[in-house]
């Protein structure tokens, strides 16, 4: 698959385009401690050379996002040749018996309804499986002052469950937050699964907490809680929470 989505750039490089290439993915490397990444696919050699001049002069808290974007896309073109590839497969007779097949067809089934299905508006006769591939609510850690993901920090995810509608601010919450499940991020400074895997996420509000002080001991932080509300509207959506974390400063954002 790799050398179909770069034939076009293949074809359209020459012996210098393609030592400069080198070079620059050499600067890149050496820059931002990782590999450059794009989507190849109906790119030109000059195109990908080009993408990769501009991207070089990008922070690396920026240029990671970035890659975590292309390597997405590379993710859903696979998986898209690959459940074409089963559709061909099954059209010119199957070798397998009847019950490997049923099991095969079930997992494309699921990789297709996640690729081409909307997030909401499902029919109510729709089959019973699950359209999300991933927990609803997801978070990573990137530390700012080194430029690179945070491994190692401790998460917790809670939702209020108190008789009271929601917290407020200065009021107290002894006993309304509810843990929904914890982690620690890993070597790209992603956590673990915090909750089940569910269609329709219950709506209220939530907090996502970070134990900082452990991963900078010298740190202004303790901790970071970052406090959030999901509207009934917002159900089938996905929400991704991320931390950008140095030892004097935090930020957070509404990712997808």
């Amino acid at each position: 698959w790799s050398k179909g989505e770069q034939s076009t750039a293949l074809a359209t490089a020459t012996d210098s385009g393609l030592q400069e290439l080198s070079d620059w993915n050499a600067r890149y490397r050496q820059k931002f401690g990782h590999v450059f990444l794009i989507c190849a696919s109906g790119r030109s050699a000059a195109e990908i050379l080009g993408e990769l001049k501009n991207r070089y002069s990008n922070r690396p808290i920026h240029e990671l996002e970035i890659a975590s974007q292309e390597q997405m896309k590379i993710t859903e073109l696979r998986l898209r040749k690959l459940f074409s590839a089963k559709t061909k497969a099954d059209s010119t007779g199957s070798q397998y018996s009847t019950a490997v097949a049923s099991k095969a067809e079930k997992r494309v089934g699921i990789i297709g309804q996640h690729l081409t299905a909307p997030l909401e508006g499902f029919p109510a006769k729709a089959p019973q499986v699950q359209a999300r591939t991933r927990p609803p609510i997801t978070t990573h850690v990137l530390d700012v002052s080194r430029g690179s993901p945070a491994a190692g920090i401790e998460v917790r995810l809670e939702m209020w469950k108190s008789s009271q509608p929601r917290p407020s601010f200065g009021g107290t919450d002894i006993g309304g937050w509810v843990l929904e499940g914890c982690s620690t991020t890993d070597r790209d400074g992603r956590s673990g699964q915090l909750m089940s895997i569910v269609d329709a996420l219950s709506p209220g509000v939530y907090r996502i907490s970070f134990n900082t002080g452990k991963y900078n001991p010298g740190g202004f932080f303790p901790y970071v809680s970052i406090v959030f509300e999901i509207k009934d509207t917002q159900k089938f959506e996905h929400f991704h929470v991320p931390l950008l974390l140095s030892p004097f400063s935090f930020s957070t954002y509404r990712g997808s």
